[in-house]
């Protein structure tokens, strides 16, 4: 069942059109991923989602109620991390939390989410000094604390060090376990396809894509990567292009090295053209193509 319905939502300033058109649907209990380059209209779609802008046109709802005219309602199922945020430097996470519950009728209990987030121990701490990954949770705790069904995390891993950005997945993978629905803006293609039930790819605008990140490597032309070192030279270097599947072959100046786009037949075939070659692949790989190689296809195909 659909807890975000956006239908043909756009939003211009100066006369550009930033979201061009925009529709999906988010599930109750998935997260739902917003994926797309700098300035493609993810965040400007999410304000609308939150409220914090109202569309030319188009629809949106929340748990049924619309953003713009219900905004009061709205507050009451969603929470949102900004893009950007910041609390007054002196204020302590305890304080934040404190203050933040007081907006809600039936607020979260600050203590135990806190614990639940890893936050107990700097509670006491002020917010200017707490490290970038602290800083985070308190902002996840902040958004959580009214006890939305809905919560919308903007580019939330930005800047965090890779250590930070894991244990700030577990986090996320840990809210939707909770039963909270997950709307995830970002622009790093392992975070999408190592988190996200789905994933909308918004470009210039419009929304290019909408699949499981499965789905979106399924439709990247040559989804299997075959790299290899041939101990010898192939006799006819075209065979490989012939062989089922391939989409391109390329071979390194260097060292000789071969990589061939294709498929999972393309991979059983390249192995059965060197067997009776009698060739060997040294170092020999067969990887899957990531959503980032995915992202980068469906971009170029819509430019």
């Amino acid at each position: 069942m659909a807890i975000i319905e956006v239908n043909g939502v756009r939003k211009a300033y100066g006369g550009r059109a930033v979201v061009d058109g925009v529709s999906f649907t988010v599930d109750e209990g998935e997260i739902f991923g917003i994926l797309g380059p700098n300035g493609a209209g993810k965040t400007t779609t999410v304000e609308c989602v939150e409220g914090l802008r109202v569309p030319d046109s188009g629809t949106v709802r929340v748990a049924g109620l619309d953003p713009a005219t219900e905004r009061r309602a709205v507050t009451q199922v969603l929470g949102a991390q900004l893009q950007e945020s910041e609390l007054q430097p002196k204020l302590t996470a305890g304080e934040a939390l404190e203050l933040y519950s007081a907006f809600y009728p039936r607020p979260a209990d600050p203590l135990a989410l806190a614990e639940r987030l890893g936050l107990a121990p700097h509670l006491g701490r002020r917010f200017a000094g707490l490290s970038g990954g602290q800083k985070q949770r308190l902002f996840i705790a902040l958004a959580l604390i009214g006890n939305p069904k809905v919560v919308v995390l903007d580019e939330l891993t930005t800047g965090l060090d890779p250590r930070a950005r894991r244990e700030t997945w577990r986090l996320i993978e840990e809210i939707r376990d909770s039963g909270v629905t997950v709307l995830l803006v970002t622009h790093f293609m392992e975070e999408a396809q190592r988190l996200c039930d789905r994933v909308a790819v918004i470009d210039r605008g419009r929304v290019t894509a909408l699949d499981t990140p499965a789905g979106l490597i399924g439709r990247s032309a040559g989804s299997t990567v075959i790299a290899f070192t041939p101990s010898s030279p192939l006799p006819d270097s075209g065979e490989l292009d012939r062989l089922p599947g391939v989409v391109s072959v390329s071979v390194a100046e260097d060292d000789g090295r071969i990589t061939v786009h294709g498929d999972d037949d393309t991979a059983v075939a390249v192995i059965s053209l060197l067997a009776g070659l009698r060739i060997t692949a040294h170092r020999l790989r067969v990887l899957e193509t990531t959503l980032d190689d995915a992202f980068l296809d469906l971009t170029e195909q819509d430019a």
